[in-house]
């Protein structure tokens, strides 16, 4: 399994709408960049990724699970363009900010902190485990 973070900002598409999509989960699309697309061709049914509020929050607030390999993204017929369904798991217990994430030595390599402009970006199972225990959730 592999682990992964989703940035969205919560005025377009927000915790509260993944929840409301339940099992079935709704396709991440709408990403036109290459490093990210080609992050979630790598992603398996059952990999789980943080569901990131960017903008204003700037935290890491559930956990999403792949339910959906990547496949053509709908919102446009260029074929260059995929994207992988998620499905709401868990919401943090506690919010853990960007400035949490910067805080803490242990997250200083983390890609949300090196890059935080890419939308789609690999997480270790170090990191997880930080966020996690940090968020409240085992």
């Amino acid at each position: 399994m592999r682990y992964w973070l989703f940035k969205s900002e919560p005025s377009v598409w927000g915790w509260d709408d993944q929840v409301a999509k339940g099992e079935a989960g709704e396709e991440w699309d709408g990403v036109r960049n290459y490093q990210a697309r080609n992050f979630m061709r790598e992603m398996a049914l059952g990999d789980l990724g943080f569901f990131y509020h960017s903008q204003k929050e700037k935290a890491v607030v559930g956990v999403v699970e792949v339910c959906r390999e990547a496949h053509p993204d709908s919102t446009t017929d260029d074929a260059r363009w995929e994207c992988v369904d998620i499905k709401a798991v868990e919401p943090l217990k506690t919010h853990i900010t960007l400035d949490d994430i910067k805080a803490d030595p242990h997250l200083a390599e983390m890609v949300l902190v090196k890059n935080s402009r890419l939308s789609v970006q690999p997480v270790t199972p170090e990191e997880w485990q930080i966020i996690c225990t940090l968020g409240g959730i085992a």
